[in-house]
């Protein structure tokens, strides 16, 4: 049995969660999860594709000026300026918060448009998408 679609298709899910589309990546990796699929190949594709996600919100942020006020862009003017707000008070450590819904897309934005380092911001959004992850499977397979 080939399980690579159902991998590819979390890693998707979850790049697509973490940039344009409101996904959640969390439902699809619990729910195959409780359908018996291994954990770690799971918190790999998932992990992965959020994390990806994230690096592209991290590349819109680089050149936001010019993207700023197209339709498809991922995140609103109201969004941004919250994020704003939280990055220009907590700095660096706001992509902790990250994984947070509403909030964590747009931080990865402004983290690009503050031209935060890749290197910075590969570590701290990794720290908190697979924590995450890690958290939502512990807890998953718990209640199993």
């Amino acid at each position: 049995m080939n399980d690579l679609p159902v991998y590819l298709g979390l890693f998707l899910t979850a790049l697509a969660a973490a940039t344009i589309l409101p996904m959640q990546s969390e439902a699809v990796l619990a729910g195959l999860l409780l359908a018996g699929y291994p954990p770690l190949p799971l918190l790999a594709a998932a992990s992965m594709g959020n994390v990806l996600g994230s690096v592209i919100n991290w590349l819109l942020g680089r050149g936001i000026e010019r993207f700023k006020g197209h339709r498809w862009f991922p995140v609103s003017e109201a969004g941004l300026a919250r994020a704003q707000h939280w990055y220009g008070r907590y700095g660096k450590w706001s992509l902790l918060l990250s994984w947070v819904p509403i909030i964590g897309d747009p931080l990865t934005v402004v983290a690009g448009a503050l031209r935060e380092p890749l290197p910075t911001f590969l570590l701290l959004v990794c720290v908190a998408k697979i924590g995450r992850y890690l958290v939502l499977t512990a807890v998953t397979l718990q209640l199993a």
